[in-house]
């Protein structure tokens, strides 16, 4: 009896330092999780601490090894690792969600109207400014002319952005305060001239001349336009975004304000192009911290289809007096590269039309010569040749494209090219072939912040009205496996970040975001309907 109490006594004290729970911060369960890791696994549960991913695999199994603080219970609901968009604008979100809002407008009328609308609002402003008319949603399809805007807006200078972020139109108080007239030219832009007068379109470089006159925000108005962005992202499952051209000023921001905690979205920061600007960080180096990575140079090839700006090999169709221009001539771009290749820092060049890419893919191949690590990129690669696909595999250059860019464009995108030529314009499957890798984003706030719009997009070549029925060129339809990925980890592959994050995995940063069906098996039509119910940072809910 006494060794049985003995034993006993010797079992109660050994027992619990053999069964105890590891402590964890937060346990997710009965959940639908595609990880996205390299195994494309699913699982149904994961444990989170200190920011990150620490255990994934079965409810069962991770309840028995582990305690949390807290517990969610998703009763089946699909999870996904946070959406990333590796080629956006977000400052520039902020500073749209200023202006006056021209997405969608169907005529120049309904332009005025919103401008209208918007100056009530905003009676003391001193410049009027707006983004997101295009005039291929117009009956005429023609850019417009300054007459109706000067008779609505004769005391205040308006400048409207297009869509695409290639055109400025403005009234002619802005044009005498810029100082513009049919004789300004600036290399790599155009002011559009009618009957000896400018029309108040100004194309690509050309924007410069009325830009550096509007004022500018200062750093206090950019802190704000960046909390307001993030309020935006977040609510749509977006957990990493980018900026596609910003200043070392705007770094810091975003950087202080990262710190500071206020801003808790992850942000991948190409540096705009300049002088300055390659000294400065040529001589720093790149830098990443968990919220943000620093190490690519944003180059400008062209302008865009929309605008005919981008750079083709032969003649617009619908303008055949026109191939469009270079934003910089190849020396200068060969000069940059060569910069960027001696240096650790990513090359993501603008390319939309064929020549631009022809150019920018053999400029890379002279530097690269083959397979390699440097992750180069040719962001929205939307026109290319067929004799141009296979440098994208044979130099390892990753095609950074935007899938909403197809189902916008698709309605005149065959006027533009003609019908051969279009059939090499948004081919992201064919462009994911060559290195069994593709990066999807939104070039927001060009295109919808929404990254499920481009997910339904590229798998059903369809725009909101599931338009056109059978889909739009299909042949270059990508399936949802590799959408999913294109996304998340394909995406963080393409910023250097898959190291943190893009998969649910341990030791990866626990980025999430929780939806209200699954869109790896929902019907097509119902994917744009898809709303967010939860996203995580770290961690962290944050919304």
């Amino acid at each position: 009896m006494h060794r049985l109490l003995v034993l006993t006594s010797l079992l109660a004290v050994l027992l619990p330092g053999c069964t105890s729970k590891k402590k964890a911060d937060l346990l997710v369960k009965n959940a639908h999780v595609y990880t996205a890791d390299s195994s494309f696994a699913i699982a149904d549960a994961f444990v989170v601490k200190d920011g990150k991913f620490i255990a994934v695999g079965k409810t069962s199994t991770l309840e028995n090894d582990y305690t949390a603080d807290s517990t969610v219970d998703l009763d089946g609901q699909a999870v996904y690792p946070g959406f990333y968009d590796p080629h956006s604008h977000f400052l520039g979100l902020g500073q749209v969600l200023t202006q006056a809002d021209l997405v969608g407008t169907a005529s120049y009328d309904e332009l005025l109207e919103r401008l209208q609308s918007f100056r009530k609002q905003h009676p003391e402003a001193m410049w009027l400014t707006g983004r997101g008319w295009d005039q291929n949603d117009w009956p005429e399809k023609t850019f417009p002319t300054k007459e109706k805007l000067d008779a609505a807006f004769p005391d205040v200078p308006v400048a409207l952005m297009r869509v695409d972020g290639h055109a400025l139109f403005v009234n002619s108080k802005a044009l005498r305060l810029a100082q513009v007239t049919a004789g300004s030219t600036l290399p790599g832009g155009e002011v559009i001239v009618q009957r000896g007068q400018p029309t108040g379109v100004l194309v690509d470089n050309a924007m410069q001349l009325i830009k550096r006159v509007i004022p500018q925000p200062d750093l206090t108005d950019k802190a704000q336009m960046l909390l307001a962005a993030q309020k935006v992202c977040v609510s749509l499952g977006l957990t990493t975004v980018s900026d596609a051209g910003i200043s070392p000023d705007e770094i810091n921001l975003i950087d202080s304000l990262q710190k500071a905690k206020k801003l808790k979205i992850r942000d991948y920061a190409m540096i705009s192009l300049g002088e300055p600007n390659l000294n400065y960080f040529l001589k720093r180096g790149p830098f990443q911290t968990d919220w943000l990575t620093v190490r690519s140079f944003k180059l400008y090839a062209d302008g865009a289809l929309g605008s005919r700006g981008a750079c083709l090999r032969r003649p617009y169709s619908d303008r055949p007096e026109t191939g469009g221009f270079l934003l910089l001539g190849p020396s200068e771009l060969e000069r940059v590269t060569k910069l960027l290749y001696a240096s650790n820092f990513q090359a993501n060049t603008h390319c939309i039309g064929d020549s631009a890419n022809h150019l920018m893919l053999d400029l890379y191949g002279k530097l690269l010569k083959g397979h390699n690590g440097r992750r180069w990129r040719i962001e929205h690669a939307q026109v290319i040749s067929a004799d141009d696909f296979y440098k994208f595999g044979k130099y390892s250059i990753i095609p950074s494209v935007q899938p909403t860019h197809a189902t916008s464009d698709m309605y005149w995108a065959t006027e533009r090219l003609g019908p051969i030529r279009v059939k090499g314009a948004y081919a992201f499957k064919d462009l994911m072939k060559q290195n069994n890798m593709i990066a999807f984003g939104s070039d927001f706030p060009v295109e919808a912040v929404n990254p499920l719009f481009g997910f339904h997009s590229v798998v059903a070549r369809q725009d909101a009205k599931n338009f056109p029925a059978g889909g739009y060129q299909m042949e270059n339809a990508v399936d949802r496996k590799s959408a999913l990925l294109a996304m998340t980890r394909w995406a963080a592959y393409a910023c250097f970040e898959d190291h943190l994050r893009g998969s649910i995995a341990p030791g990866k940063q626990a980025d999430f975001v929780i939806l209200d069906r699954d869109i790896m098996t929902a019907p097509n039509p119902q994917l744009r309907q898809t709303k967010v119910k939860q996203t995580w940072i770290g961690g962290e809910r944050v919304f």
